[in-house]
């Protein structure tokens, strides 16, 4: 499950971990102008977790998600040898 809300400045995203045990925090991916941020509540130490992408980033994980193992570059889509 996920929710979607605008802000006046950012997309808020929540990924909620659903099905069988064990299941893990949400995550909460907030997009911004300049890049992307995802933070996850960490319960060992209570805290919460962050990690910032940039656009480039953002976009090489998109492409990434539908490809087969291999380095590429984003420049031409291509496997490098």
């Amino acid at each position: 499950m996920f929710t979607i809300e605008h802000e006046f400045d950012a997309t808020v995203i929540t990924l909620v971990d659903e099905g069988a045990s064990p299941l893990e925090e949400d995550v909460t991916v907030t997009a911004f102008e300049d890049g992307v941020t995802l933070e996850q509540l960490d319960p060992r130490s209570d805290e919460v977790q962050r990690i910032i992408l940039s656009p480039t980033q953002v976009r090489d994980l998109a492409a990434a998600l539908n490809l087969p193992e291999g380095i590429y570059r984003r420049t031409d889509l291509r496997k490098d040898e």
